[in-house]
């Protein structure tokens, strides 16, 4: 029996094209939380730059951000693993070295390094993220303990980088950057944190999701649900592929799970 739903965002909750939740879904999750399911979110965005999901904040239980970098219910932080400093150098070096520009996440800010407007073009343009202060110095985030950062490097370069960040892994939901956090964080062991902080079995999760983050969480659900506009990758991992997020696909699921009806 499936107790607690775990929901990435962009193209999952939110819609690229639309950049609001179906109204489906907003139905959907409210009928599941009426029936006392728990819910949360598991997203690759750090809390600071959630600004998409007023329509269900009410409705939500905890957080799994910055690719389970940083997981809390409340006020409580249930998981939290930041990247060391040394890779944290190493890859802003490289930044410079290769020209490329990298959005860094710390535990209270965001700055941004080596700017290039492909940062604005992708975050505020495509994913309509409007808050994030490009003229906030990186040396103050620096000071505080970094949960992710975001290169704008290729698949290949990211090949090249990844082996010098032996304490980090990757995960690309983009084409044009990734997420890198350390070893320890990834959104199934945000979710695992969860599930035991809750008292309730990895079984008993569905975990929903569209992008190469998502696999982790995925593949360690008890119910690995792909949206129907997901990479193939993800869809072969799942245990469900429902339908496109702008074709009620959480809706669908949700009564494919029984949940709703």
């Amino acid at each position: 029996m499936i107790k607690a739903l775990f929901f990435d965002i962009d193209g999952t909750l939110v819609s690229i094209n639309t950049h609001r939740i179906p109204h489906s879904t907003v139905v959907a999750l409210t009928q599941a939380k009426a029936k006392g399911l728990k819910i949360f979110i598991a997203t690759g965005r750090p809390f600071a730059i959630i600004n998409n999901l007023k329509t269900i904040e009410h409705l939500i239980d905890g957080y799994v951000t910055a690719n389970g970098a940083h997981c809390f219910i409340g006020k409580e932080v249930v998981y939290s693993h930041p990247i060391p400093k040394e890779y944290v150098n190493l890859l802003l070096e490289d930044s410079l070295k290769c020209d490329y520009s990298c959005i860094v996440v710390g535990e209270k800010d965001i700055a941004t390094y080596n700017y290039k407007d492909n940062i604005d073009r992708i975050f505020r343009v495509q994913l309509n993220v409007t808050n994030i202060d490009y003229r906030l110095p990186v040396e103050y985030v620096l000071t505080q303990d970094i949960l992710q950062l975001t290169p704008f490097i290729t698949e290949e370069q990211e090949k090249e980088i990844m082996p010098r960040l032996s304490g980090c892994i990757s995960g690309r939901w983009h084409p044009e950057f990734t997420d890198i956090t350390s070893i320890m964080a990834d959104k199934g062991k945000g979710i695992m944190a969860m599930a035991q902080h809750i008292g309730i079995d990895l079984k008993e999760c569905a975990a929903f999701g569209d992008g190469g983050n998502d696999l982790s969480m995925i593949r360690c659900a008890g119910m690995g649900v792909a949206m129907g506009n997901a990479n193939q990758k993800l869809k072969a991992a799942a245990d469900y592929v429902t339908t496109d997020i702008d074709e009620d696909g959480i809706s669908q699921a949700l009564r494919f799970l029984k949940i709703t009806d």
